[in-house]
């Protein structure tokens, strides 16, 4: 039986019990002072009940686990409460508290045993102090201690389910926070992925192309070769930046100092062959950073989609306020591609990148095209209504 004085209701049963016991030792003995004097027995009376008051208040110090101690010390104070009956009948009313004593020491089985046995002591030392039969000798004391047995063992059963459940909550609370951290680990994860595809991948992709054309253009043309050298350089320089940016999880280099996510847009370039022009609609309102940092990352992922896979010779940037949300529009004159079914995996990470920082920030993400016409980007995100 597992330790009750864990549970408050239990604690206080066992100080009643306690107390109780007690006062009916006191009054056992007072009973037996005035009823007997002077007989030659009250001396072992008095030094049993003496030796039973302190053998009960070591009880405590024992504690309730079932030890080879606290076994030795039940065993002890059931002889001693034997003998004492033995010689003084009126002493047998002090089993009720020991009836706690047993359910608290004893596994359940052992438990209920000894009290029955206990219980069957005291209807006989009653039925000796009666001068002719009376039931309620007989059948009280058992109601009695069923009745103790079956409070106990209930009481013992919802502070077993109380633990229980405490135990559930705590796990419970484990397993979520470690949830919660696998989570945000996985969150964290794949918006590195994001930076390092929108940034660092981009940025080596596009010194790729300009160091193979200055390769390819070295012997025939070195102006422009040159040119594609340094704007390479420039590139690198920026990706430097970026990844200082990545190591200090800062915000974009392009939005540090306070500038705003308008002149970042303004700022960004698709090549030496694309022309890229910035439009601003509606009247610019405060944005979170997060909102800024998604919408230039879609921004330049989009530029380098259109660098290495659209042909085209301009794009247009298009950043909208419509009050309730902010509106990125990204359009090109190139070959456009024909829209992937329903339900069709996209290829590369650029798109399913960008539709999950859209999704993250609670927005849509949506895209136009038809093969010879070009392609129309459009990233719309919901702005929290101002106070």
């Amino acid at each position: 039986m597992s330790h009750p004085t864990r549970n408050p209701d239990t604690r206080t049963l066992a100080t009643v019990a306690h107390t109780a016991f007690f006062l009916l030792l006191g009054a056992s003995l007072l009973r037996f002072l005035l009823r007997h004097p002077g007989e030659p027995r009250t001396p072992w009376i008095i030094a049993l009940s003496i030796t039973l008051a302190l053998l009960y208040v070591l009880g405590p110090a024992l504690g309730a686990a079932p030890t080879a101690r606290r076994l030795l010390w039940l065993g002890l104070v059931v002889t001693t409460w034997v003998v004492l009956v033995v010689l003084a009948p009126s002493f047998a009313w002090c089993a009720v508290p020991l009836f706690f004593t047993a359910l608290r020491t004893l596994p359940p089985r052992a438990a209920v045993v000894l009290v029955a046995l206990l219980t069957g002591f005291v209807v006989i030392a009653q039925m000796k102090l009666s001068k002719s039969f009376d039931p309620n000798l007989l059948l009280a004391p058992p109601a009695v201690a069923a009745l103790a047995t079956a409070v106990f063992v209930h009481m013992e059963r919802q502070a077993q389910a109380q633990r229980e459940l405490i135990d559930d909550l705590i796990r419970t609370r484990r397993e979520l926070a470690a949830t919660e951290r696998r989570e945000g680990t996985l969150a964290e994860r794949q918006r590195l992925s994001m930076e390092i595809h929108d940034t660092l991948a981009q940025n080596l992709s596009s010194q790729q192309m300009l160091l193979q054309a200055a390769d390819r253009t070295w012997d025939t043309d070195p102006a422009t070769a040159r040119g594609h050298v340094r704007t390479a350089t420039g590139i690198a320089a920026h990706g430097l930046a970026e990844a200082r940016r990545l190591v200090h999880d800062l915000a974009p280099s392009e939005l540090a100092d306070g500038a705003g996510l308008a002149e970042a847009l303004r700022a960004l370039g698709a090549g030496p062959d694309i022309e890229v022009r910035f439009h601003l609609e509606g009247t610019p309102a405060p944005l979170p950073d997060r909102v800024q940092s998604a919408l230039l990352r879609i921004a330049q992922g989009a530029l380098a989609n259109i660098r290495e896979h659209s042909g085209a010779r301009t794009a247009a940037l298009t950043l909208s306020f419509l009050g309730d949300q902010v509106v990125l529009d990204i359009a090109d004159d190139g070959h456009g591609f024909a829209e992937p079914r329903t339900g069709a995996a996209e290829r590369g990470h650029g798109l399913p990148a960008m539709r999950a920082r859209v999704r993250q920030l609670g927005g849509t993400l949506t895209i136009e095209s038809t093969p010879g016409e070009g392609t129309v980007l459009s990233a719309a995100i919901p702005l929290e209504p101002a106070p």
